[in-house]
């Protein structure tokens, strides 16, 4: 219809005339309340907000000589982070001499990616930076589904007693 007869009909009927596909030939509008139209456009936004998990990327990190039980406790804080969903950046620091033996470094970041492949994938290789070597692992797809799993044998015993 014509833009007047539009905006007529808009008039008569205490509403605005808005256009919601100007990049289409003709472009497109409606008849509706504005107001109510941004209302809800807000309230779909925030929906879709809600709905998505932002992705922290979290730091651990390491000395060369670091013992057996505290690379084991770090492991486990680290498979803590990825199983949340957070990426995990696992740093090495060389102080002094420690620097001339990379090596030992890289060592260390291929026994940590190996120790937490089960919950993670590396994103990025070691790299050095300066005194620091570090590697990104990122959380897998899927979470555990362990705990649903160990319910559903309980109920079935006590449904055959």
């Amino acid at each position: 219809m014509p833009l007047v007869q539009a905006r007529e009909t808009a008039r008569k009927h205490n509403l605005d005339l808005v256009e919601v596909a100007p990049t289409s030939v003709p472009p497109v509008c409606r008849l509706l309340d504005y107001g109510k139209f941004k209302y809800e456009q807000q309230k779909k936004e925030q929906q879709a907000k809600k709905g998505q998990k932002v992705s922290l990327l979290r730091e651990i990190r390491l000395r060369p000589k670091i013992g057996i039980h505290d690379f084991e406790a770090k492991a486990r804080k680290a498979k803590k982070l990825l199983i949340d969903g957070d990426k995990v950046k696992v740093t090495l620091m060389f102080r002094g001499r420690e620097i001339t033996h990379p090596d030992l470094g890289w060592k260390i970041l291929q026994r940590m990616a190996e120790t937490l492949n089960d919950v993670s994938s590396l994103e990025r290789k070691p790299v050095m930076e300066g005194r620091r070597m570090d590697i990104i692992l990122a959380p897998t797809g899927s979470k555990p589904k362990v705990k649903e799993e160990e319910k559903e044998p309980a109920n079935a015993k006590t449904q055959n007693a």
